[in-house]
């Protein structure tokens, strides 16, 4: 399952993420808002909850930005949140780090750009060796 949530600064973004979602056949919830003002810390809270109970599942979360939204994701345990700036990072995050959320800033970022980068985000597979080595010790720096 995917879930989907934004602030105000990324509510058009997070429409046209849905709309791609449901285009392609992704299932997928949304976690709020529906453009009024709004914590993205709430936001990115109540994605990740959901996130957090399967290793299946992954979050798309819009701010402004993209940075307050993925900092406020981050502080929860289990979630390794990444901005994807672009296809390459959105690629690699996935491929290396293990991302299990994407953020992208929806006032600072074009739609197509946007869009591709999901696109590749949700359709690679963690590498593993090496790199599963670096992800033990992140968790660990989350116990520590």
């Amino acid at each position: 399952m995917i879930y989907v949530g934004c602030d105000h600064g990324g509510y058009e973004m997070k429409l046209a993420i849905m709309g791609f979602l449901k285009e392609n056949g992704y299932e997928y919830a949304d976690m709020g808002c529906g453009g009024e003002p709004v914590d993205y810390p709430d936001i990115a809270k109540a994605v990740c909850a959901e996130v957090v109970k399967s290793p299946e599942n992954r979050g798309i979360l819009v701010c402004g930005t993209g940075i307050g939204i993925s900092i406020a994701a981050n502080k929860i345990k289990g979630i390794r949140a990444a901005l994807a700036y672009d296809y390459y990072a959105a690629k690699y995050t996935r491929l290396h780090n293990d991302a299990n959320v994407i953020c992208f800033g929806g006032r600072t970022m074009g739609t197509g750009s946007v869009l591709e980068s999901l696109d590749v985000f949700l359709k690679t597979e963690f590498l593993g060796g090496r790199h599963k080595t670096r992800i033990d010790k992140i968790s660990e720096l989350e116990e520590n």
